[in-house]
């Protein structure tokens, strides 16, 4: 690896960065949590309708771009790197981590007990909406904001020849050789910096899971010495996937995270309350679309009742805040594939791996508070989510074994998730990388130590709440750099259309004549073979 590939000045920036987030909340981290509290408030109340138009927007643009003429744009030539199986693997994993883990077993009793739009709790039609929120914050919506910087990224590296995977690269369109410049540096700065509260919320989520799951295993006391051992753990084994690289570790990792991931599911189904299951699912599916749009543009200014501000606008800043590092991913595995295999298989494919564990595992979590067999909403209530969790898991058939499973998938996607962000990360601090080429295997695990090295001085220091907040924080400016993405592309795309068209038919004629060739040129062979033998017949004769 050449040593001239580390950019220095990215990655000094991006320490200093982490250094100004981590220090005073573990100094003081009352008055840090409560500081970025206020700023959370300040955005939610004079942004928060920008969020949610913006996001029903993106999901639009992505449709209008899939089914019409600058869909079938091929991005990058030949073949597609990864089979279809393995790339999806590898976005939803990188996307999802551990969070659906979490969420898609217990989001239900929280819109249950507290529901939207004035519904009395645990009615009939609270019940309807808790079973249909969930995958209404996971689907659609969320795809649509992750899926839209992997367009203008892989069309600015395969189409226009870039060399970079920098957010910056795919707004040249607009801002020119700025990119190269300090505006440049700013909005990749302002990635990374909204990654790592992105990452933080993860970690923050999956660690008191897993730490909950050895407690009820093991007997292990839950303290801060067993989570700071998590995530240690954590560290050493994706650090050693990091070292492997794209294709020998994450692809695997990803491969075999999503067999088990399925085959829980399906066992779920099979041996849990499978007509409960597919009748909320499919109830779940029609409120829905009913009520899409109410539901993305929903802000109560009269009830106040604040459920678009603690759910859906904290879940849109999430996934904004992730949307440039799942672009990123994305665009790397993507080559070869056109614009609408692209957006279809992130939106069709994530979706749908979402909405799987809100139907299976949060339907069945659901059916056993409303019969009774697990008290689920008192559990939550007195011990907390990952309890309650752990209590629907060990309720099933073979529950100990569901439980251990479920446990390493969700350690797993944890892992997956800070892999492929130390990953791109690396990769956005780097420079003059060729064509293919992968960052240096010690930066790749350095990113990968430093996001945990974080997340353990914030655990320690009890700021992994305000690191939450401020995932929402550091999104605001990312929703502006993915709006200027996308009027970048839209420029690129315009002007280059007719001439990429052409270029791919031309393409497409090329191969079929030359092996129309072929064809002639085997005969040919085949009768200069046997001319000699027919001579050489007569002449004996």
């Amino acid at each position: 690896m050449r040593g001239n590939t580390i950019d220095k000045q990215i990655l000094s920036i991006a320490l200093a960065l982490v250094a100004l987030l981590t220090v005073p909340i573990l100094i003081n981290p009352e008055k840090g949590t409560a500081f970025l509290k206020t700023v959370l408030n300040t955005i939610t109340i004079n942004f928060g309708p920008l969020y949610l138009w913006a996001c029903l927007g993106i999901f639009g643009f992505l449709l209008w771009i899939a089914f019409g003429k600058y869909g079938k744009v091929k991005l990058g030539s030949g073949k597609p790197e990864f089979s279809t199986f393995s790339w999806l693997a590898l976005i939803f994993t990188a996307g999802i981590g551990s969070g659906i883990m979490y969420w898609g077993i217990i989001e239900w009793a929280y819109y249950y007990s507290s529901p939207p739009y004035g519904l009395d709790p645990l009615s009939v039609e609270a019940a309807s909406f808790a079973s249909t929120y969930g995958m209404f914050h996971w689907g659609f919506s969320a795809w649509a904001i992750y899926c839209v910087p992997s367009i203008p990224i892989a069309y600015a590296v395969y189409i226009k020849k870039h060399t970079s995977f920098r957010l910056s690269t795919a707004c040249r369109g607009i801002i020119g050789d700025r990119a190269d410049g300090i505006v440049g540096k700013i909005i990749d700065i302002c990635f990374m910096f909204g990654l790592i509260g992105g990452i933080g919320t993860s970690l923050a989520l999956g660690t008191p899971l897993l730490a909950e799951g050895i407690h009820h295993l093991f007997g292990v006391e839950k303290t801060l010495t067993l989570n700071l051992g998590i995530v240690v753990s954590l560290m050493v084994f994706f650090s050693i996937c990091l070292y492997f690289g794209l294709k020998k570790g994450l692809k695997l990792l990803s491969d075999w995270n999503l067999y088990l991931y399925m085959a829980i599911a399906v066992f779920i189904f099979i041996f849990g309350p499978t007509a409960f299951i597919v009748a909320s699912f499919s109830e779940s599916v029609g409120v829905l679309f009913q009520n899409f749009f109410r539901m993305s543009l929903y802000t109560d200014p009269v009830g106040k009742s604040g459920f678009s501000e603690s759910w859906t606008l904290f879940y849109w800043g999430w996934w904004f805040s992730y949307a440039p590092f799942t672009g990123m991913f994305a665009a790397r595995i993507s080559k070869g594939r056109t614009i609408k295999s692209l957006i279809i298989g992130q939106l069709v494919g994530g979706t749908l791996g979402c909405w799987l564990a809100f139907a299976i595992f949060g339907n069945t979590s659901m059916f056993f508070e409303i019969t009774g067999l697990v008290p689920v909403l008192d559990i939550l209530q007195n011990e907390g989510a990952p309890a309650a969790i752990l209590a629907s898991l060990n309720a099933l058939p073979l529950g100990g074994i569901v439980l251990v499973l479920y446990l390493l998938v969700a350690a797993i996607f944890l892992a997956t998730t800070v892999n492929s962000a130390a990953y791109t990360l690396s990769d956005v601090a780097s420079q003059n990388l060729q064509a293919g080429e992968e960052p240096a295997r010690w930066y790749r695990v350095f990113w990968g130590i430093l996001l945990t090295s974080i997340s353990i001085v914030l655990m320690y220091g009890d700021g992994l709440e305000a690191l939450q907040t401020l995932s929402v924080i550091t999104a605001l400016p990312l929703v502006f750099i993915m709006l200027l993405m996308i009027a970048s592309f839209v420029k690129w795309i315009r002007v280059d259309y007719d001439t990429i068209i052409q270029e791919q038919e031309n393409a497409v004629t090329d191969c079929s004549h030359s092996e129309e060739e072929q064809v002639p040129v085997e005969k040919k062979r085949k009768r200069s073979d046997k001319a000699p033998i027919l001579s050489k017949t007569r002449f004996e004769n």
